[in-house]
């Protein structure tokens, strides 16, 4: 296994990236995207670094970037809209580097808003993670595929009836998993994290 530093080419200028790949040749690929890059979100914070090290170990090839305006990342926050051709550049990069094998796209809140509303209507998607997604900000889905949601029971941004209640109007595929006694940041619950993501891949 290793780990590669770059720069992705972004909509917006340069995007800073991680790649993580497996000892043995990548069965699949993943895209991580990270929390709100107005309040610390940051490719580098723990929870995603400790699921990419999960998605690796399975196999994965697994792509984190800053989204624009984020750490050496070019551009400025754009309320959602320009992070969204953020994500579609680097699944570019993925399908360049690894071409032809399934792809996965993750996120951590903001980045569970990201990823959701880019898989909806991106067909190189085959699957996606939403981590401690923010209920407020979710659109209604229309493709069925694996997604699979995981939920701090105490999450104040998506309460365990407002986010089961979301995944019950999902298309085919939806999955919540509900983590008792954690709250939105996943404190002293990222090994319980990590257990439900291996047990779905």
């Amino acid at each position: 296994m290793y780990t590669q530093s770059f720069d992705l080419a972004g909509p917006a200028g340069r995007l800073e990236a991680v790649l993580m790949t497996p000892t043995v040749s990548s069965a699949a690929a993943a895209l991580l995207l990270h929390a709100h890059p107005l309040h610390g979100g940051t490719m580098h914070f723990k929870l995603m670094f400790r699921i990419a090290k999960v998605l690796q170990r399975n196999g994965h090839a697994v792509l984190r970037f800053n989204f624009r305006g984020v750490g050496r990342s070019q551009g400025v926050h754009d309320d959602g809209r320009g992070e969204q051709d953020d994500v579609r550049a680097a699944l570019d990069h993925l399908e360049r580097a690894f071409p032809a094998v399934p792809v996965l796209l993750g996120g951590y809140s903001f980045g569970a808003v990201m990823a959701l509303r880019v898989s909806d209507a991106d067909f190189r998607v085959g699957s996606v993670l939403a981590l401690g997604s923010p209920v407020a900000f979710l659109d209604s889905l229309r493709r069925p595929m694996p997604r699979l949601f995981v939920q701090g029971a105490r999450d104040a941004f998506g309460d365990a009836a407002a986010i089961q209640g979301y995944v019950n109007e999902a298309p085919s595929g939806a999955r919540l998993v509900l983590v008792p006694g954690a709250d939105h940041y996943f404190d002293g619950h990222i090994d319980t994290v990590e257990s439900i993501v291996s047990d779905w891949l």
